[in-house]
């Protein structure tokens, strides 16, 4: 008897779970369509526009022209002059010395990195900046400065500094430098000993 109840329970609980499972795929599966529709009643789903236009022949299918970025201020320029310093064997360099940039204008510049030992090393720069104001108004937008990296013995790699100015960066700089100091990290781990606990 009591094995029959808990059989019932059992079954009365599988057909619960199976009804919130159906309902919450169907909720997932009307997601869809629910946020298309709310998206294009306020005018905020750029997609949605661009289907009805083209459904609608109204549309070109070509990409409306992109506006100016007009936080670039072009009534100044900066100077900006790429140092490398490697504590350790490391070859390391900037591809160019030094670059006009506006502030609030996007720029990259690579660094050439080169191991050329005869052993894998794991290294990381870190930045520092002259003069010291311009270090707040300076944002690194991707740095190869963000992680730690290993070269294989002889291996030589390119990475990437993406950076902007802030237009807030004070008047009187008119040169920033931008030094990154190359390090090795970590140590030599010895191998486990042979023998047992």
């Amino acid at each position: 008897m009591r094995a029959r109840a808990l059989l019932l329970d059992n079954r009365r609980l599988l057909a619960k779970l199976l009804v919130v499972a159906t309902l919450m795929f169907a909720f997932g599966y009307a997601l869809v369509p629910m946020y298309r529709a709310i998206c294009e009643a306020l005018g905020i789903n750029v997609l949605a526009l661009s289907e009805r236009r083209a459904a609608s022949g109204s549309w070109s299918g070509r990409v409306a022209p992109v506006a100016a970025n007009t936080q670039v201020d072009t009534s100044r320029s900066i100077v900006v002059e790429f140092d490398a310093n490697a504590r350790g064997p490391w070859e390391f360099r900037p591809s160019q010395r030094s670059m006009r940039v506006h502030p609030g204008e996007m720029v990259r510049v690579d660094y050439v990195f080169r191991n050329p030992q005869p052993v894998a090393m794991t290294a990381q720069a870190i930045p520092s900046y002259a003069p010291r104001q311009a270090g707040p108004h300076f944002g690194k937008v991707e740095c190869f400065c963000f992680s730690e990296w290993t070269l294989q013995p002889g291996e030589s790699r390119s990475w990437p500094v993406v950076f902007v100015l802030d237009p807030k960066l004070p008047r009187d700089v008119t040169t920033i430098t931008l030094s990154y100091t190359f390090f090795e990290v970590g140590g030599r781990t010895p191998p486990a000993p042979a023998g047992g606990a």
